[in-house]
């Protein structure tokens, strides 16, 4: 396999307004070059391949037809923006991508005139799409104007209720608005993609009122195979009626489905929309994910998230494993629950490979269920199986557990159901950035009655938790764990049960005690063994529950130190805020003891290694060193040593 990395005509492109004078044979060339670039500059520095791959001609055809930035091109989730990107002024910066100071993985607002609107969660771009339709008709000031809002989601986007709120308010309101949908799974026959052919030189050169009855006469003129196809096409998406009926109920013109790799199908139906377009249209363009890129198109996941990688074989260029991912542990640590217990079920939104639960889905079919991007159900649906005497496991991200909270409160914690959330991504993660931390949930789970939250603080207390869950029948109950590899501790056998609201001592010590939540309690030891050099050793206890509280362990370290320190890897009113509401009703404050807590800073963290991000934190073992002799008074120690 051959890879030029010639881009002549790319190369005279510094902005979208450049693409404005090639005629559509060279858009062509320029896509095919485009395609090119996005697949060497992600070689490189690893990130989302196959989604923007997928859309390469549409990206094109989009900046060459519209007006960015005056026009809003919003790309839902964003991870297939690279091309966009490289389109739009940052295509000498792209080997920054997802690193320390460097692009984003996603739009971003602060990052370029061309991102109006930053998102790495799905399903949030129609509802910004007909924000500004509303802002442009209402006058309001925007800094690069007001001209079309068009959203680019996806078919699984698509599974998420909020789409179809903000097409329901959109079909209400009337406003001009145009949703492209990326349907990037369905598989459209020969057939189809003839009668698609057809139909967009009819949408190029017929008023949109007469479309309808010109696609009626077109599909009554085909034979039967053909006008099976095309009633498929039109009425079923992803396999449910949800095609262009359904769209139209809410109010929305739709057109499709196209070619989206067809420049000369997209550029006169997009040239079509711009001229005639009146309220809100929805153009369906089935694209392949991975296209163009073979080592793309044949993985599983056409190349969704990819290391860095050899460009001719595919091959990815990963460091080698020391120990087991917290995602295996978890996923090994389930089956080995559910064999015994046919009660234990699994649920998640759309990310089963994520979460390790494909895994669980190839042992257990018919207890694992993947809701779509559709959190909010998710949790609900948990509820539901909960109340019916099952037993299951929510297994989500930190950052996307977030979209369901309402529902964790009014039908999970209310009604005491004994939902076992596996929160996976706990804490920072690395190149995706601020949008996908897990910082909030410890906060935001700690404050409801009877909720039961604990953090894994390595690889074999997360298999503890997970048999933990297991036998918790008295309410819900929550454990994080981070992404990457485990600490590389002995593994038992199985799970034990721990009993809740207890936490385990780790080291003996005096003056000062620091009481760890989570996986920081490696960097822990680690500032433990430099301390020592110093002639200062500290206690150190493992939580592993932040709800409810070990109050014993903790009043009891409380007064046999002088000073406290508590660390975690979440937000501020989280762990430790807790503990400082339990010392303060008990009045150890009023008995002078120095108290710490080591949390996240309120600021959103941007991309880079993991490490990196946590000395912005100040949470790594230099820092917790340099914490406990602050709080002992005896920095100076540090600087003589």
């Amino acid at each position: 396999m051959s890879f030029s990395t010639e881009t002549p005509l790319l190369d005279t492109v510094s902005s979208p307004a450049d693409l404005k004078r090639f005629s559509d044979a060279q858009l062509e060339q320029v896509a095919d070059e485009l395609r090119r670039e996005t697949i060497s500059a992600v070689s490189k520095t690893g990130g989302h391949l196959g989604a923007g791959l997928g859309v390469v001609e549409l990206t094109v055809a989009l900046h060459a037809i519209f007006d960015a930035p005056r026009d809003k091109i919003i790309w839902d989730v964003s991870h297939q923006c690279y091309p966009h990107k490289i389109l739009t002024g940052r295509r000498d910066r792209m080997g920054t991508l997802r690193q320390e100071n460097g692009l984003s993985g996603f739009t971003k607002r602060s990052e370029s005139p061309y991102d109006p609107f930053g998102a790495a969660h799905s399903s949030t771009s129609i509802s910004a799409a007909l924000g500004f339709a509303v802002a442009r008709d209402l006058g309001g000031n925007c800094d690069t104007g007001h001209g079309d809002a068009i959203a680019v989601i996806g078919d699984g986007a698509m599974s998420a209720g909020m789409a179809y709120e903000a097409m329901n308010n959109a079909g209400h309101l009337k406003k001009r608005l145009i949703v492209i949908l990326n349907d990037n799974e369905m598989s459209i026959a020969p057939p189809v993609g003839a009668l698609s052919s057809y139909l967009s030189q009819l949408y190029a050169g017929a008023p949109f009122q007469d479309l309808k009855e010109a696609a009626k006469g077109a599909v009554s003129f085909l034979p039967e195979p053909f006008r099976e196809g095309a009633k498929r096409a039109k009425d079923l998406l992803k396999g449910m009626a949800v095609g262009g009926t359904l769209f139209e109920a809410l109010g929305f013109s739709y057109l499709g489905p196209i070619d989206g790799h067809d420049l000369g199908q997209l550029l006169p139906v997009l040239r079509t929309v711009k001229d005639r377009a009146h309220g809100p249209i929805l153009i369906h363009v089935v694209t392949k994910k991975g296209k163009g890129y073979g080592p793309a198109e044949e993985f599983a996941d056409r190349g969704h998230a990819r290391a860095k990688f050899d460009v001719i074989t595919g091959e990815q260029k990963k460091a080698p494993s020391n120990a087991p991912s917290y995602t295996k542990v978890f996923a090994d640590a389930l089956l080995q629950e559910a064999a015994d217990d046919p009660l234990v079920c699994a649920v998640t939104a759309a990310m089963p490979d994520g979460t390790g639960l494909d895994l669980f889905a190839e042992r257990y079919p018919s207890r694992t269920f993947d809701v779509g991007i559709a959190e909010q159900h998710g949790v609900t649906f948990c509820a539901g199986l909960a109340a019916g005497g099952m037993k299951p496991f929510c297994a989500m991200y930190s950052t996307f557990l977030q979209r369901g909270y309402d529902q964790v409160v009014h039908d999970v914690a209310i009604q005491r159901l004994p939902v076992r959330f596996a929160i996976d991504r706990a804490g920072l993660v690395g190149a995706d950035g601020a949008t996908h931390a897990g910082t909030y949930d410890v906060a935001y789970l700690a404050n409801l009655p009877g909720f039961v939250v604990m953090a894994a603080a390595d690889e074999a207390e997360l298999k503890h938790m997970v048999a933990t869950a297991v036998a918790h029948n008295d309410g819900p109950i929550a454990f994080r764990y981070p992404r990457g590899e485990g600490r590389g501790v002995d593994m038992p056998e199985r799970g034990e049960i721990l009993p809740i609201g207890k936490g385990r001592m780790i080291r003996e010590g005096s003056r000062v005690a620091i009481l760890s939540f989570g996986t920081r309690l490696g960097e822990v030891l680690t500032a433990c063994e430099a301390l020592e050099a110093k002639g200062i050793s500290p206690t150190v206890a493992d939580a592993r529950f932040a709800k409810p509280l070990d109050r014993d362990l903790i009043l009891k370290l409380a007064a046999d130190h002088e000073a406290l320190i508590t660390i975690e890897e979440g937000a501020i009113g989280g762990f430790g805020s807790h503990v400082a509401q339990l010392l303060a009703d008990e009045e150890v404050f009023d008995h002078g003891l120095k108290f710490r807590s080591m949390v996240l800073p309120d600021i959103f963290i941007d991309q880079a290694s993991p490490q990196a991000m946590y000395d912005v934190a100040g949470m790594n073992a230099e820092h917790i060193e340099k914490k406990v002799l602050d709080v002992l008074g005896v920095a100076s120690i540090g600087k003589r040593a």
